[in-house]
């Protein structure tokens, strides 16, 4: 288990591990964002993309589901977030790439309000097999504190 006591700034993980689909590319586009280069090679061959690309948000859904399996392979006692900042796509992500994620806590702080919880803050930063950045974010998670103070 982790406790908000057990994290400090400065801390790393790396981990996750996601197969990029081109069914599940495709299925995302036609629900959430259904931009023609989410869609289809030939759309996609006429934009900067190149090629099918998943959507920023499907690789923020990717995302999510290594984080919670990192919090429940660790133990994090997570609380959820109140939000997410610096959001970048900062290169495309296409079917057959395989992600993983790494961060990097900036803040801890038990929360003056609820001193049974915590908030920390990281920088999270999804790569590719070829380890180049496709997206970061700056996260505030909320905690659980082992104590009250």
């Amino acid at each position: 288990m982790i406790w908000l006591e057990d994290v400090a700034v400065g801390d790393t993980a790396r981990f996750g591990h996601h197969r990029v689909e081109r069914d599940e590319v495709i299925a995302f586009a036609t629900r959430y964002d259904p931009q023609p280069f989410h869609l289809s090679d030939e759309a996609a061959a006429a934009t900067h993309f190149g090629r099918l690309s998943a959507s920023g948000w499907h690789t923020g859904s990717m995302t999510m589901a290594m984080i919670v399996e990192h919090y429940r392979a660790t133990g994090f006692q997570s609380l959820g977030s109140p939000g997410i900042d610096e959001l970048r796509w900062l290169k495309p992500v296409y079917p057959g790439d395989t992600l993983r994620c790494e961060t990097e806590v900036l803040e801890v702080r038990r929360s003056a309000s609820r001193p049974d919880m915590g908030l920390i803050v990281s920088l999270l930063t999804v790569y590719n097999q070829d380890d180049v950045a496709v997206m970061r974010f700056r996260p505030t998670l909320m905690i659980w504190a082992r104590s009250a103070g």
